[in-house]
């Protein structure tokens, strides 16, 4: 019997009583016949819907979320191409280009036969078994490849090809806080302070100039500007590294990190995935009164804040971009002060297998203060990731031709035991001795120690073990330049011969427990040690803490054969307790709060508060509270509050004890001028993202609290990180303005460090209608695709007419044109010509008839 094909919806059924039969090849498929759209005998031909009969959608541009392997890997408009096959069957199928493939992780050059002849598109089936899906209710692209040609990745990678320099800007982050004291008892008259701090930069394609510089002023005359750093700097992205040229300070992983003033070319982990970021250490501490906390690094000071009594913690400093101990000083209402060392603690040196992390530091060495020795000197480190879990690292240090050292060590990761890491330095010094004005050569060595590990059964964790041991004649660079200075007496002033430092936490019954340990022993000059022990808790939605600080700082270079007459020592306990009870059912974001603080030395001080938050957005803090000193039988109290704008952040206080009054104020933000025109923001990052979203005024975005587009559709997210994948969604559900549409509403970033990124949204501004459409006395057919002419923000914005040629459509102006098609000819498509008069609605949707010429 003979078979032959026929049309596809042909249908023939025969027996089988001929032999030589042509039996017609049948093929069964849905058909919908346009016909039964048609109203009232409408005028123009059917609209073609042949693209929707097999269930597919109209080929065109879709943005979309792609997936590989079930792996999302980006999000973007892609155009759509409509494939047959034999059976007359189609179905939507990506155009992508080679490029894009590989840009995702497909081994595109094992495959040549992607490119095709005269066509901008890849031929997946050049890849076996490679195929694409595209979900259109979910607005998904699967693409499905066979293993062996996708390049593995780790979990969180991001291609290079996606990072992005982002634009052209200046950029100015500013702080400012004021502070006025008025005592209440003696000839002490008001004492006003201001400090400013400034940051300023220019991005220039891959290029960032960065400065810091602070300002401070008292009433007693004190009055400084200084200069924290200046820099210029760039990615390398083929080495995973940055290179910066000014003011900056070498790393600190091998040896101590020093202030200098050169170039510097090393490794960037943040370009890895999965790699661990730099930090600013969260600062704890207990203040007795109303008190002025000062941070200090490196002989700068930078950061100034005002709190009330009890424990403080201060997380929202800005990173310096340098290493070591910060000096903390709390200033209390009656005067007196509380110095503590903040240390820069480091985790144990350890790389991946096959890892090499580096770096390269030329220049001089630089200070804040003018009388320090200034010397040039060079610095190389490297570190590198061997098997079996070891690390190897080392390095070499040069100042002219007074000092020289080296550095070898080792890590290792003893898996549940915790990771190890040990290293020896060996210095060659030639110190000043003030006395004879003599040079003295010294050499000795130091061992440092350090050890981590987070044991998970037992909610232990081990943040930072660490030891180091210097012999008499070690001297590590700085240290030898403080010999040079022109106040230095001693030569071993402030060097350390032994330090420990300890980072505990522990999950304990009904809470967690937190220890903190410091021990440095100095030569010829005593010690310091500072024990932190904290426990906190929550029940019910009530958090609770207990809070023991000791202190202790001994000098005994007056003496040192006679430790108890000679010595002169420091001591001080501070003990806390606070409660915080939600007071949701009452006062909504609430809580109320009480503390106490015990000190030694001083009174024992109760204060009961509360603070919340307020407005929609949650963006304004406050805080009420009163106290009472046992000591004293005085009284104290403060009031602060915190709005977080568009345009900046704003704070305000007022704090009282029996010794002063004291009022502070403040404002930080941030301001960013680009090709569109200058923004104003909340306080900047280094990396951080322009949203450009025209004529949508006031949009909030999403998990920022206080961050909303100004009168321009213009807004800065403040913070996003370096070399991963940010996405930035505005909430639609807040839009103000009933004559607004977004196209899309979310779009992702990934920024290189230190970029200004631009996230643009396609937006619609003008009226929107339900318009009726007439032809000729009947109704445009269904399907009928309707289009902007003559607005060029609009071109390519599209509407499908349903029925009763109803068609909703977003964007007019005050008048205008609309192209309506319902097929490929110019016999099949009409202008619609409108003139609108603004008219009140309560939906904000217009109900309009226009005629289809």
């Amino acid at each position: 019997m003979e078979i032959c094909k026929n049309s596809r919806r042909e249908l023939i059924i025969a027996a089988s009583l001929l032999p030589t039969l042509c039996i017609p090849y049948a093929v069964s498929q849905d058909y919908f016949n346009p016909a039964l759209l048609e109203m009232n005998n409408s005028v123009p031909p059917s609209v073609d819907l042949s693209s929707f009969e097999e269930g597919s959608q109209a080929p065109g541009n879709y943005r979309v979320d792609v997936f590989i392997n079930k792996q999302l890997v980006d999000t973007k408009e892609i155009e759509f191409k409509s494939t047959g096959s034999e059976q007359g069957d189609s179905k939507l199928q990506p155009c992508l280009s080679v490029e894009q493939l590989k840009s995702w992780g497909v081994k595109t050059e094992n495959y040549p036969d992607l490119n095709q002849a005269n066509s901008q598109c890849a031929n997946l089936s050049a890849i076996p078994q490679a195929a694409a899906a595209f979900k259109f209710n979910e607005q998904r692209l699967n693409i499905s490849i066979p293993q062996i040609a996708v390049i593995s990745f780790a979990r969180g990678y991001v291609p290079q090809e996606q990072w992005d320099d982002g634009i052209n800007a200046l950029l100015l982050n500013y702080s400012v806080s004021a502070s006025t004291t008025m005592p209440r008892h003696g000839s002490d008259g008001t004492q006003n302070s201001q400090y400013v701090n400034l940051r300023p930069g220019i991005n220039l394609g891959p290029w960032r100039y960065r400065n810091y510089s602070t300002w401070n002023h008292n009433d007693d005359g004190q009055k400084s500007w200084d200069s924290v750093y200046n820099y210029v700097s760039r990615d390398i992205k083929s080495l995973k590294s940055q290179l910066i040229f000014g003011d900056s300070v070498s790393p600190s992983d091998v040896f101590d990190s020093i202030a200098f003033r050169g170039g510097q070319a090393s490794s960037d982990d943040d370009m890895l995935p999965d790699s661990q970021k730099g930090f600013a250490p969260v600062i704890r501490g207990i203040a007795r009164s109303n008190a002025e906390v000062t941070v200090e690094q490196n002989g700068y000071t930078i950061y100034r804040t005002t709190v009330p009594p009890g424990a403080f913690e201060i997380n929202d400093m800005y990173p310096t971009g340098g290493s070591g101990d910060m000096q903390l000083t709390i200033k209390e209402s009656d005067g007196s002060e509380q110095h503590l060392t903040i240390p820069y603690a480091s985790l144990p040196v350890l790389q991946r297998e096959g890892r090499l992390k580096y770096s390269l530091t030329g220049g001089r060495t630089r200070s804040n203060d003018s009388s320090d020795q200034k010397m040039d000197f060079g610095q190389m480190t490297a570190i590198y990731g061997m098997p079996w879990g070891v690390t190897l690292y080392g390095g070499t240090q040069q100042a002219e031709n007074k000092y020289s050292s080296v550095a070898l060590g080792s890590g290792v990761n003893l898996g549940d035991i915790g990771a190890l890491s040990m290293d020896v330095t060996q210095a060659w010094s030639k110190i000043h001795i003030p006395n004879n004005s003599s040079v003295e050569r010294q050499n000795g060595q130091s061992v440092r120690v350090r050890y981590s590990k987070n044991i998970v059964k037992t909610g232990t964790n081990f943040s930072v073990a660490g030891y180091r041991y210097s012999t008499g004649g070690y001297y590590t660079l700085q240290d030898m330049l403080n010999t040079y200075n022109d106040d230095s007496d001693n030569d071993n002033t402030g060097r350390r011969r032994n330090r420990t430092d300890v980072s505990l936490s522990q999950d304990v019954v009904f809470g967690t427990l937190s220890l903190s340990l410091i021990n440095e022993n100095y030569w010829d000059r005593g010690r310091m040690s500072s024990v932190s022990v904290g426990y906190n808790n929550s029940w019910k939605s009530i958090s609770y803490g207990f809070n023991y600080t000791y202190s202790k700082n001994s000098d005994n270079s007056n003496n040192s054969n006679n430790d108890d007459a000679s010595n002169s020592k420091s001591t001080d306990q501070i003990f806390s307790f606070n409660i915080s009870v939600p007071l949701d059912k009452w006062l909504s974001g609430s809580n109320a709060n009480y503390s106490l603080n015990s000190t030694k030395h001083g009174p024992t001080s109760h204060n009961v508060g509360l603070n919340g938050t307020a407005l929609q957005d949650n963006n304004l803090s406050w805080s009420v509270q009163e106290g009472y000193v046992t000591d004293d039988n005085a009284n104290t109290g403060n009031a602060s509050a915190t709005y977080q704008g568009t345009y900046a952040k704003l704070n305000a206080g007022y704090g009282y004890d029996d010794y002063a009054n004291r009022f502070n104020y403040g404002i930080q933000g941030g301001v960013v001028a680009h090709g569109d025109g200058v923004t104003l923001s909340q306080p900047l990052s280094d990396t951080i993202v322009l949203v450009k979203a025209p004529g949508a005024e006031g949009v909030p975005v999403n998990n920022q609290t206080g961050v909303k587009t100004d009168f321009r559709g213009y807004a800065v997210v403040p913070y996003a990180s370096p070399y991963r994948k940010s996405d930035i969604t505005l909430n639609t559900e807040e839009i103000p303005d009933n004559n607004l549409e977004l196209d899309d509403t979310s779009k992702s970033v990934v920024p290189t460090r230190g970029a200004v990124v631009r996230a643009e949204y396609m937006t619609q501004t003008g009226y929107r209608a339900l318009m009726t459409l007439e032809y000729a006395g009947g109704v445009i057919p269904f399907g009928a695709i309707v289009s902007h002419t003559t607005d060029s923000e609009a071109l390519g914005r599209s509407s499908i007419v349903g029925d009763n040629g109803q068609v909703y459509v977003a964007g007019l102006q005050n008048e205008g044109q609309l192209l309506v098609q319902w097929g490929k000819s110019t016999n099949e498509q009409c202008t619609v010509k409108y003139q609108i008069s603004p008219q009140e609605t309560t939906s904000g949707v217009l109900i309009l008839r226009e005629k289809c010429l």
